[in-house]
């Protein structure tokens, strides 16, 4: 069966309970006079209730109806926000900037609204050493205990030690950001299209016009040298 309702010609009852244009309530009405005031306003009588008794039907534009409301939906789609829990692996042993690293990717993943599981994965000898994972967990929470919180304490599962971080922001507040940060972007973009361009075009004309000023510059040559030799050789008087 058809999802959408049954609008003119297609309702079946011999009378509705009508409501105008503007959400007023005019009454229940024979059908056929529904259809008469639908066309007098040159819009659609749409069935909104069909359970009532008797239906409800509502004048409207159906085709702008439609469309407001498939627009609602898009806009419902993408504020949605679906829970997505990332995952990072670390060694007990990890090295400084491989620490850094790891962090980074984890403070991204919390800016944008997910949760994280910090595994740290032991091998062989370090299996008898659980305290240096749950130290490196407690120093990643509190490194990045401004944009996360440990949602799930660190216990030990099998070769590894897990926690989760949760974020404080909500997936929709990320979201949202994310979108007005985007927004920003392309206005700036549009109210400045020349900006990258003209700085270019501003950084070769100071390169043309730097080798103009270098004679300029460069000091004269001086013969100081020739009218001394001269005065040397000359004869002196008698």
């Amino acid at each position: 069966m058809s999802a959408e309702p049954r609008i003119n010609d297609r309702i079946r009852v011999p009378e509705v309970r009508l409501v105008g244009p503007s959400g007023e309530q005019v009454g229940i009405v024979p059908l056929a006079k529904a259809l008469e005031l639908a066309q007098e306003y040159d819009l659609d009588l749409v069935e909104v209730a069909e359970t009532a008794r008797p239906p409800v039907c509502k004048l409207m534009d159906y085709g702008k109806f439609k469309y407001e409301s498939a627009m609602k939906a898009r806009e419902a789609r993408k504020n949605q926000a679906h829970t997505v829990i990332k995952e990072m692996k670390l060694r007990p042993k990890i090295d400084p900037h491989d620490y850094d690293t790891k962090k980074g990717h984890v403070v991204r993943f919390l800016k944008q609204g997910d949760k994280v599981k910090i595994t740290i994965m032991f091998r062989g000898r370090e299996q008898s050493r659980p305290e240096l994972g749950y130290r490196l967990l407690q120093r990643l929470a509190e490194d990045v205990q401004d944009l996360g919180f440990i949602e799930s304490n660190p216990k030990q599962d099998g070769r590894n030690m897990i926690m989760v971080l949760g974020p404080h922001k909500k997936k929709t507040e990320a979201m949202a950001e994310a979108r007005q940060a985007q927004e920003a972007r392309k206005a700036d973009a549009k109210a400045h299209p020349g900006r990258s361009q003209n700085a270019a075009e501003s950084e070769d004309s100071a390169d043309a016009e730097a080798p103009a000023e270098a004679p300029a510059e460069a000091p004269a040559e001086a013969p100081a040298e020739a009218p001394a030799e001269a005065s040397a050789e000359a004869p002196a008087d008698v």
